[in-house]
């Protein structure tokens, strides 16, 4: 008997300055600050999962310097190795009731930012 196809999770990325949509679906901040200027209506929020952002370590040493991009990676995706954040990227998933997520995030560079790496481990995780 053959299995149903699957149907795949949209994650989204999309910069807290940026108007929320319908289309985003569950909206989760994923930064550990607050993004200037932005109130929790403007953000219109799910949830801020400031828990799965980079350490202050990690983002400090980032500095969202683009040579450091792959580094900065390699060293993300091991802090989300952690059971304790597999739990947490499985709590997000199940909160989203499987409506599209839109990850949020305060950073100026669009190509090099934590949302990017958060959403590629999610959506591998949410196909186990």
């Amino acid at each position: 008997m053959p299995h149903a196809k699957r149907k795949s999770l949209k994650i989204f990325v999309k910069r807290a300055y940026e108007d929320a949509t319908p289309e985003d679906g569950y909206r989760v901040l994923v930064d550990r600050l607050w993004p200037r200027g932005r109130s929790k209506e403007i953000l219109a929020l799910g949830q801020w999962a400031r828990d799965l952002a980079p350490s202050a370590a990690l983002r400090k040493w980032f500095g969202h310097t683009p040579t450091r991009w792959e580094a900065f990676q390699r060293r993300y995706r091991l802090e989300l190795d952690a059971q304790e954040q597999q739990q947490r990227m499985r709590s997000l998933l199940a909160d989203a009731k499987g409506q599209p997520i839109t990850l949020v995030y305060g950073a100026k560079d669009e190509e090099h930012n934590q949302a990017i790496v958060l959403r590629d481990v999610l959506s591998h995780l949410s196909e186990e």
